[in-house]
């Protein structure tokens, strides 16, 4: 018998590649130490975000670092016992702002959005799911012309790329959602920014057709791999010792400690985000809103209102600081002034961040056999659909519809 693929990870990214895999006609085995789809997948803010692929790397982002920092509330925080362990990839940050390899950078997640909402919607409709996409877009809120301003470099990048965005002002803006404060006087319509209802369930949907097609699930933490010219298995904590033809590895944030172990260490964190879904708002929302200058975001989804935004960089086994979800709901409630906070839950999770904020989509540089599908930030959900599409057609040694090269393990 032909030895198996296998895909470790079962978030969505993970579950859409091994379900095309599958269908390519490889055997192939599901890995993961949770549930599938418990990790960022089942807490991201269920959004088709194709217009947010500027580079986080951008001057305008890291000369405001400093102040963030110091400030407790601030959209960005990092835990001082962790800073000496961030200082490589901050670097390779800091070597992403150039003028001219921002443009690359921007090109890069261009070509992936460019495709995004296509190719989700083309999935959707093969798992039955096609009520999950919203038909609405997303609202970007400015409370004035100053904060209106200050958003223009990313105005600029969506013209270069042809993005579709409608400038909306006071009294078009509270027609399509009254629930928003009255002070909020301009907005920015981003119309193919949908969002979806249940983002579990659609990782759900993944590997209950993959499970239906004879697909295997294995719930176990990977702790090591043998190779000999070429990957030969994958060694699991709980001892067994898995043959594999091929590996997948897509389990987000976790995948940097794989690569190392690999030979290919890659400048991946975890930026740990937060989330409050609320089931009894007091409010209804036909649109996603994000407002830039308050670092949030809200989205509509089947079981409330869910509000997040933050970024934290603590490593992959800090607890959670609880604070984080609560100051994204403060300030939720500056735009939305009869929002309440009922029935409600609270999660964090692991976004893989690279520290150019493009993925990895690559064969192995240094062992056949193996594959990488990580680093898509906070774009996990966005880009999985269409991850899934080229990876299918890399590891079968297809031409990918998208030029693979930017996004190869070994470009740093």
């Amino acid at each position: 018998m032909t030895k198996p693929t296998l895909v470790i990870g079962a978030g969505v990214i993970g579950a859409a590649i091994a379900l095309d895999l599958q269908r390519r006609g490889r055997r192939v085995i599901l890995i993961d130490r949770d549930a599938p789809g418990r990790g960022a997948s089942y807490g991201n803010m269920a959004s088709i975000a194709v217009t947010e692929f500027m580079p986080a790397s951008r001057p305008s982002v890291w000369r405001q670092i400093p102040g963030w920092l110091l400030d407790p509330e601030g959209p960005i925080c990092v835990r001082p016992a962790y800073m000496p362990r961030l200082i490589p990839w901050f670097w390779r940050f800091l070597l992403a702002s150039r003028p001219s390899k921002l443009r690359e950078l921007e090109a890069q997640g261009a070509a992936l959005c460019a495709r995004a909402l296509a190719d989700t919607q083309e999935m959707l409709r093969d798992l039955g799911l096609s009520d999950q996409l919203s038909d609405t877009g997303c609202l970007s809120l400015y409370a004035d012309e100053t904060e209106f301003a200050a958003d223009r470099e990313r105005i600029e990048m969506l013209d270069r790329f042809g993005f579709d965005y409608e400038v909306l002002g006071h009294n078009q803006l509270h027609d399509l959602e009254p629930e928003i404060d009255g002070r909020i006087t301009k907005a920015l319509l981003l119309p193919d920014n949908r969002t979806v209802r249940d983002p579990f369930r659609i990782v759900t949907e993944l590997v209950n057709r993959f499970e239906a097609a004879g697909g295997t699930v294995e719930r176990a933490a990977v702790a090591g791999f043998d190779r000999s010219g070429r990957i030969e298995a994958a060694l699991l904590a709980d001892g067994r010792r898995l043959e594999c033809q091929e590996v997948v590895l897509a389990a987000g944030a976790f995948t940097a400690r794989m690569a190392k172990q690999l030979g290919e260490p890659i400048p991946l964190e975890t930026e740990r985000g937060y989330h409050t879904q609320i089931m009894d708002p007091g409010v209804s929302l036909s649109h996603s809103i994000i407002w830039p200058a308050k670092a949030f975001m809200v989205s509509p989804t089947a079981g409330g209102l869910r509000i997040g935004g933050t970024v934290e960089m603590a490593g992959l086994d800090t607890p959670p600081d609880w604070r984080r979800s609560k100051i994204t709901v403060c300030r939720a409630k500056e735009a939305l002034p009869g929002l309440r906070v009922k029935d409600s839950t609270e999660w964090m999770g692991h976004r893989p961040a690279m520290a150019d904020t493009v993925p990895v989509m690559s064969a192995s540089a240094k062992t056949p056999g193996v594959f990488y599908a990580t680093g898509h930030g906070h774009l996990g959900l966005t880009y999985a659909a269409t991850t899934a599409k080229l990876m299918g057609q890399l590891i079968a040694g297809e031409r990918p519809d998208l030029d693979l090269h930017p996004y190869r393990i070994n470009r740093f």
